[in-house]
Formats: C-alpha cells, sequence, structure tokens
C-alpha cells in the first residue's frame, strides 16, 4: 500500500539571512555613531562632508567620515537596512576583504563626486559647497549597482512591486536625477555612488561577474 508523506508547507523568507562580517561592522559603527551625535551634535561638523573644509581646511578625513552620521532615525534605518539586504550576498559571493574594500571606495568617491558636483553651475549644488553632507547612501548606491549586475532578473519588492533589479537601480538613478535640483538630498552623491561602482566593477573582475 504505497504512503504519502505529509505536503512540504512553503516556508517565506524576509532578507538575505544573517549578516556577513563585514556588513555587520558597518552597521555597527554607523549605530555607535549615531548614537554619539545624539548627545554630541557639533560632532557632524568635523566628520560630515563639507566641500569647502575639505578643500580650504584639508579636513580630508570628511571624505571618508560622513557615510558613517545620519540625521535620525529613519535616515539610518533605511539606510543600515539597504546594506543588509543587498550587501551580505555580495559579501558572500566577493570575501570581506574585496566587499568592504568596495564599499569604502564607493563611498570615498561618492563623496568626492559630491565635492566636484558643488562647483557645478546648480544652484542646488552649489550651495552644497558651505553645507553638510551625511549618510550611507552613496556606498549604498553603489552596493546596489553590483547586485544589479551580478543579479540582474533577481526581483525586488518596490511599493509592494517586484522589480528585476536591474530596473530597480535603473529607477533609483533616475528618481536621484531628477532630484538634483533639491538641496536638501544630496543626489551627487547617490549618483556618485553609482558612477564610481559602475567604473570600478568595470575595471576590476570579481568572482561571479
Amino acid at each position: 500500500m504505497p504512503r504519502y508523506g505529509r505536503p512540504t508547507a512553503i516556508s517565506y523568507s524576509f532578507g538575505p539571512g544573517p549578516m556577513t562580517p563585514a556588513v555587520k561592522a558597518i552597521i555597527w559603527a554607523n549605530i555607535a555613531l549615531f548614537v554619539v551625535t545624539l548627545f554630541y551634535g557639533p560632532i557632524v561638523e568635523y566628520l560630515g562632508l563639507v566641500p569647502e573644509s575639505v578643500l580650504e581646511r584639508l579636513w580630508i578625513w570628511q571624505l571618508g567620515t560622513y557615510m558613517f552620521l545620519h540625521a535620525g532615525p529613519l535616515h539610518i534605518l533605511f539606510n543600515m537596512l539597504g546594506v543588509w539586504m543587498f550587501g551580505t550576498d555580495l559579501e558572500r559571493l566577493w570575501g570581506t576583504r574585496t566587499f568592504a574594500k568596495y564599499y569604502a571606495i564607493t563611498g570615498v568617491g561618492a563623496g568626492m563626486v559630491a565635492v566636484i558636483a558643488s562647483f557645478l553651475p546648480i544652484g542646488a549644488l552649489q550651495l552644497t559647497y558651505s553645507s553638510v553632507t551625511i549618510g550611507a547612501s552613496g556606498a549604498l548606491y553603489g552596493i546596489l549597482l553590483a547586485y544589479a549586475m551580478r543579479w540582474p532578473e533577481r526581483p525586488i519588492l518596490l511599493i509592494l512591486i517586484p522589480v528585476p533589479a536591474k530596473y530597480f537601480v535603473m529607477i533609483y538613478g533616475a528618481l536621484a536625477l531628477l532630484i538634483v535640483s533639491d538641496p536638501r538630498v544630496s543626489a551627487a552623491a547617490h549618483l556618485g555612488g553609482l558612477l564610481v561602482g559602475y567604473l570600478y566593477l568595470k575595471q576590476v573582475r570579481f568572482g561571479g561577474f
């Protein structure tokens, strides 16, 4: 007499699973500095990215430190959620050292693009010369680009609609272009993360690409 097993239940999961070492270190570093800013706000003036300070005071460290600061709970929440969701698979693919290097290059590169953009003849961008830019969005955009290049057809939910990763990144890039004249958002850093990530990935062949 034939015997049949019980139907296997379908399971669903959110995100890529447990955090990898570099992703975990990035998230904890951002949380630690966010807590520091809650008690000592002036630190943003020294660690946030101000093109005027970088070029005239030679506060070069700001090109690297700005991406570990955030303006509020939602700002850090969504950026770190993105680092975890998209960075984890990349770190598993590339390895911790390569992923950390890529994150640093795209983050610093995005900061450099933001500094250069402050000289363009666009009013909103010129205002950024003496204002502060903070957040991991530049590096996150670099991660998104790499993710889409490696898994272009993998669906990502965009307002509850599954969109292939390649189109997801195109949409976000287009949105950054549309808000480039808004001084409240550093669209230059977002686009810089995409640009630097693309140029770097075209020059360096990673495993899996």
